[in-house]
């Protein structure tokens, strides 16, 4: 069979032995269909490897072609932020919970990892993130998220207090437990449990979305994913910046924080048949008799 992706880079959830088995039944198949297979160092063990190559995470996107992801949504979010500079597109076989991104039932692994090598898949090209922290006029991080970039309040538990700009405009003052910054495929994870709004992964656009604000008129909004989002914290103690939920900055008053679309998509392939909407329905059981 032609294989549209000659060097396939592997990446699991090392919790689990089930997943780790998952991930060699893979790496044996597509070695036996003449596939290079690469599989990351920090999901197995050497012996768990077996005959198969060995790379650094930070590695994949400058060997494989391809990468398949067995676990779930947390996972994908890593891997992603890796991906995204070298344009390499993944797959996710779901052995997670929910699994938003990891569409690929295990029981079909096989046949539909076969049917995407062969190039029989949909893609869908979904934005990053690109974050800068900035305190008096110098960068304290840049970081990059593909679900959201969340800031919060801290340990203290008291309200903070910030200032939004979009593209050097002033839009909101507010006092809240924190923001939401998210992108398309964020919209379905903290942002929808903060009341934020489903946004399809096609749409460009980023969803501001705040958390239990102190006045209600205070709602979630959408800007094109063209525009530049400033965040600056006029006042609050031990707040803080999260990227993905995976890292963090501490923030100080009067720190800035410069929120943009990542140069590069992230192109993510989808079996044959896909639909967003079928996913939705079966994620969040709509539809469906709640007794």
């Amino acid at each position: 069979m032609d294989r549209l992706f000659k060097n396939v880079g592997l990446v699991a959830r090392h919790s689990k032995s089930s997943i780790v088995a998952s991930l060699r039944q893979l790496a044996d198949h597509l070695a036996a269909s003449g596939v290079s297979v690469l599989i990351d160092r920090e999901s197995v063990t050497p012996e768990e490897a077996g005959p198969y190559t060995l790379i650094d995470r930070l590695d994949l996107g400058k060997l494989a072609d391809i990468v398949i992801v067995l676990g779930g949504d947390g996972t994908m979010l890593s891997i992603a932020r890796l991906l995204a500079p070298y344009r390499v597109p993944m797959v996710g076989i779901n052995q997670g919970r929910l699994g938003f991104m990891t569409d690929i039932p295990l029981h079909e692994m096989l046949s539909s990892v076969d049917a995407i090598l062969a190039g029989e898949f949909i893609p869908e090209d979904r934005i990053l993130l690109q974050a800068t922290v900035m305190r008096e006029d110098a960068e304290v991080m840049n970081a990059l998220a593909f679900n959201d970039v969340v800031f919060s309040r801290g340990a203290v538990g008291s309200m903070i207090e910030f200032e939004i700009f979009v593209d050097n405009q002033f839009v909101y003052s507010q006092r809240s437990d924190g923001l939401i910054v998210s992108t398309p495929t964020g919209s379905t994870a903290y942002s929808l449990a903060s009341g934020g709004p489903i946004l399809h992964p096609t749409l460009q656009a980023i969803a501001l979305v705040p958390i239990c604000p102190q006045s209600l008129s205070n709602r979630p909004i959408a800007v094109n994913d063209s525009c530049e989002v400033e965040f600056m914290l006029t006042r609050g103690l031990d707040a803080r910046v999260h990227f993905d939920g995976q890292s963090h900055c501490d923030l100080m008053e009067m720190d800035r924080v410069l929120i943009r679309r990542h140069r590069n998509h992230l192109r993510i392939l989808h079996p044959v048949g896909y639909n967003y909407y079928d996913m939705l329905r079966h994620k969040l059981h709509w539809g469906e008799r709640l007794l």
